[in-house]
């Protein structure tokens, strides 16, 4: 068990160290995203000092107004991602294609990213995040960021909240380091999670209800009759880091307005899918593990339901 307070890119090394064969970009990888990381929490507490608050006046491709603080952070990835050297291709969520970095033509992976998750609550000070998830290079070309959730080297989130919290799996557990802003330093606070079998939280929408199938209608309100209580913090990165820590469910269905659910599987919904059954949870996206998604589109979006055991299982069963 790692100790508690170890630094982020100490115990990145030590987990390297466990594979003779690893030649270390997978660790320059994952500190490029931690640098990245520390430079938008730097932005995202100044916010309002610093004149990137508001929209930017943009449009992105899922024709959504883009904020300040969206642009600044895909800026900032794009280019601590790219001059890392480790990443071949890099797709944003605020792009229309992948950016194929300069430096990155001996990269041996691709990376997908949502800058900012949540822009609707930038201005009114509430958690919002940056999630991720790594592929590796196959083809060099859009296709490889089309290998379905299964292929997944690594995946994760930052949240950017009362903390900045570092979220993050490859492949085995999952861990969570906090930042200590006095000495720049993101430590093990959270050490190999374990999703609770049974929570007493549902999160979603409820407002979309009147969109959904009767049978999904009627789950939700069971849960209600159970003595369950709901959350909704509007970020799905802060509402899937509670759904992690105390169990439950959270779930973006589909409904008339949204066929196709709203969240995009590969920025969003595959990521978090990975983190929460490495962490011994499930995820589906009402049919399938949503890890057996495959994109068939970098901006294509689907359904999600995910969290503890006990509340999928009861899903699946009442859909």
């Amino acid at each position: 068990m790692p100790e508690i307070g170890m630094d982020l890119n100490r115990f990145i090394l030590e987990e390297e160290r466990r594979f003779p064969d690893a030649t270390g970009s997978l660790s320059m990888a994952l500190m490029a995203i931690e640098t990245a990381a520390k430079v938008i929490a730097s932005h995202t507490r100044m916010a309002g000092l610093v004149d990137i608050l508001g929209k930017a006046d943009k449009v992105n491709v899922q024709g959504e107004e883009v904020q300040k603080l969206d642009e600044f952070s895909n800026e900032a990835l794009i280019t601590i991602l790219g001059d890392s050297g480790q990443f071949y291709a890099l797709a944003s969520e605020e792009e229309d294609d992948p950016v194929f970095p300069e430096k990155g033509k001996n990269g041996k992976y691709i990376i997908a990213f949502d800058p900012l998750d949540g822009s609707t609550n930038i201005e009114v000070n509430v958690s919002i995040g940056t999630s991720f998830s790594i592929y590796k290079k196959l083809n060099g070309t859009v296709e490889d960021f089309l290998q379905g959730g299964d292929k997944q080297i690594a995946a994760g989130y930052v949240i950017y909240g009362s903390s900045t919290v570092f979220v993050y799996t490859t492949g085995s557990d999952v861990n969570g380091f906090t930042l200590d802003p006095s000495v720049g330093l993101f430590l093990l606070s959270h050490p190999s999670i374990k999703i609770p079998e049974k929570g007493k939280i549902y999160s979603v929408n409820e407002s979309n209800a009147g969109g959904w199938d009767q049978k999904l209608r009627d789950y939700f309100e069971s849960l209600k009759n159970s003595g369950y209580t709901s959350r909704l913090i509007g970020t799905m990165i802060a509402d899937v880091h509670r759904t992690l820590l105390k169990g439950g469910i959270f779930a973006y269905p589909a409904d008339e307005k949204n066929k196709n659910g709203k969240l995009r599987a590969l920025y969003e919904v595959l990521p978090m899918g990975l983190l929460i059954e490495k962490a011994g949870g499930m995820a589906t996206d009402g049919e399938k593990d949503i890890l057996q998604v495959k994109p068939t589109d970098i901006h294509q979006r689907i359904p999600i339901f995910l969290g503890s055991k006990s509340e999928i299982y009861s899903l699946m069963k009442a859909l």
